[in-house]
């Protein structure tokens, strides 16, 4: 029998790997901490003098993030990483909430289709948010942008 990764591990590594790439990428950031916050990370763009909100979604491994529609805020921006193990890099998909709210069927798939049999276990799709992949210049958006 294998070992159950800890669930807040996980997610602590995706928060600290996210914050490093986005100082990486010369934003200024820091974290919210607390237990069942509703922000993990702020972010500034000094460049744009925009600020986000931003909501860190982490799995070990590729699988569907389990996440209820209701839990997205319109205006933050998430990130969802795939840790992976040693030999292969993490993985980041970065998008606004409002993409995800406008597109439910496409980014849950069936957990939302049948409101006569609601899902248990409502998750975003590992597929569609391919092409989301590594998509930091969202930071550098206008806020009208990213609230149409």
């Amino acid at each position: 029998m294998r070992d159950r990764a800890d669930g807040q591990l996980s997610g602590m590594a995706g928060e600290f790997l996210t914050l490093g790439k986005l100082f990486k990428r010369g934003y200024q950031a820091s974290f919210t901490l607390g237990n069942a916050k509703a922000v993990d990370l702020f972010v500034y763009n000094v460049r744009t003098d925009k600020q986000f909100s931003v909501q860190v979604k982490t799995l070990r491994q590729r699988n569907c993030f389990p996440m209820k529609k209701e839990s997205i805020k319109r205006d933050h921006i998430y990130v969802f990483v795939i840790l992976n193990n040693w030999e292969k890099a993490e993985e980041f998909f970065i998008i606004r909430g409002g993409e995800l709210l406008e597109n439910i069927d496409h980014f849950f798939g069936a957990s939302y289709r049948d409101p006569s049999k609601p899902s248990n276990m409502p998750a975003i799709n590992y597929g569609p948010l391919a092409p989301y992949r590594d998509n930091w210049q969202i930071f550098d958006e206008s806020s009208d942008e990213l609230n149409p």
